[in-house]
């Protein structure tokens, strides 16, 4: 895992992980509750093998903008977004966090 700052994060959000990196849109982003989220997420990507990660969570966010014709709920409605979410206080979530936590919405 890399950490970043970086102008790749697009606006309204504060980082992006794309495997083994996580970029944030400046150095005041780094807190630890914000990489343990970004952490969750590397986590599901190696799961899925990246692709099928990126696969999923594309066909996720684009059923849910389709119900609900908003990208800030299609955003939060994708399992692992609330997956991230739910945990990212959590600090040891990743210890002991099942395969897939996601499919059952751990």
């Amino acid at each position: 895992m890399k950490l970043l700052s970086s102008w790749i994060v697009p606006k309204g959000y504060t980082a992006i992980t794309i495997y083994p990196f996580i970029f944030f849109r400046d150095k005041t982003c780094m807190t630890p509750k914000i990489i343990n989220h970004e952490k969750i997420h590397l986590r599901q990507q190696i799961e899925l093998l990246l692709v099928f990660f990126y696969l999923w969570y594309g066909i996720e966010y684009l059923y849910y903008y389709y119900k609900f014709r908003n990208w800030k709920t299609a955003y939060l409605s994708i399992c692992f977004e609330r997956e991230a979410y739910k945990n990212e206080n959590d600090m040891s979530y990743l210890k002991r966090r099942k395969l897939f936590a996601y499919v059952r919405g751990e």
